[in-house]
């Protein structure tokens, strides 16, 4: 019994026009038609990974988390069940919005819908990109990646670890508590920032070409206030990225490079050097904050930390093999 991907996700929103043209034409998804007031994208071969329906409160309304097995939602019913938590089985119509055979519906302890499914369906149309990219990493490694902002990450450690079995591939506890969890060779699809709020602080979409990124860069930086977290690269996942401001105000991480772990052999760990090697300036926070990861940047930089070198990612070169 496991969940194997972040299947898709949902979000809240007043501003469906502005939704269109962001994850169409500068994220790069396909909007797919569903009529009245939602919107729907793809982004490979599943009929949606993203929904987005017009709905007060502009923030993350569901994460929809795969299983491999229809016996799995049955167990993990039971088992959230036992632990307190009220589940409910989704519909017939639900999982035919979701494009799913079966789902269950509950809430984590702050609050946020998760939903559990099965067998997700596809499309037999090919996918077709909202700009010019290569496409995105998507497959056994599921969509991307979900950080939350929590008011305790502590607090919800047990719920997402011991309840919903997720791994945990690292955590760092300054400038301010943040833990990783990985459910495939992704090294995280999941993460919690413990910043003392409540709400989505953003997800993760990661595309096969780094130019993708750059190019996405430029758009981005058209728009006045649209890049939140400049060009950078981070410590842990090895993400080169940069972050844009969503039209329902939490971000967008716009990736390449991602690292690729061994969940069966990987062993979490503590990080002491900050979120990113270099850049990812915080141009949405005071100056103060930005300052305090400024200096952990210049610190890493004068201690020369680095990635490995390309030729010992093999998550980024897997079919070269050297003589």
């Amino acid at each position: 019994m496991a969940i194997t991907a972040l299947g898709y996700l949902g979000v809240r929103s007043d501003t469906l026009d502005d939704w269109s043209g962001f994850a169409g034409k500068l994220l790069g998804m396909q909007q797919v038609d569903r009529g009245g007031k939602t919107l729907a994208f793809r982004m490979d071969d599943r009929k949606q990974r993203l929904v987005v329906a017009q709905e007060p409160g502009n923030s993350l309304a569901f994460m929809g988390w795969e299983v491999a097995a229809k016996s799995d939602l049955e167990s993990f019913a039971a088992r959230l069940e036992n632990a307190g938590i009220k589940v409910t089985w989704g519909g017939r119509e639900l999982a035919d919005q979701r494009f799913v055979e079966a789902l269950i519906v509950f809430e984590d302890p702050d609050g946020n819908r998760i939903e559990l499914a099965w067998n997700p369906m596809t499309d037999s149309d090919p996918f077709t990109p909202g700009r010019p990219i290569s496409g995105f990493m998507t497959g056994p490694l599921g969509l991307g990646h979900a950080v939350l902002h929590v008011r305790d990450a502590q607090a919800l450690l047990p719920f997402y670890r011991d309840l919903l079995g997720f791994g945990v591939s690292d955590y760092g506890l300054t400038p301010y508590p943040l833990y990783f969890f990985h459910v495939n060779g992704r090294h995280h699809s999941f993460a919690m920032l413990g910043s003392s709020q409540a709400g989505f602080h953003h997800f993760m979409v990661e595309y096969k070409n780094l130019d993708d990124v750059g190019q996405g860069y430029d758009l981005a930086q058209l728009e006045e206030g649209r890049v939140a977290f400049t060009l950078g690269r981070h410590t842990n996942d090895y993400m080169t990225s940069f972050y844009a401001a969503s039209p329902s105000g939490f971000f967008v991480e716009n990736g390449w490079g991602g690292r690729i772990i061994d969940p069966e052999s990987w062993e979490a760990h503590e990080t002491f050097d900050g979120p990113s090697f270099w850049g990812h300036e915080r141009l949405c926070l005071p100056e103060k904050t930005r300052t305090r990861l400024r200096e952990m940047r210049l610190d890493a930089a004068a201690r020369g930390l680095r990635t490995p070198p390309m030729i010992d990612c093999p998550w980024l070169y897997s079919e070269i093999t050297c003589e």
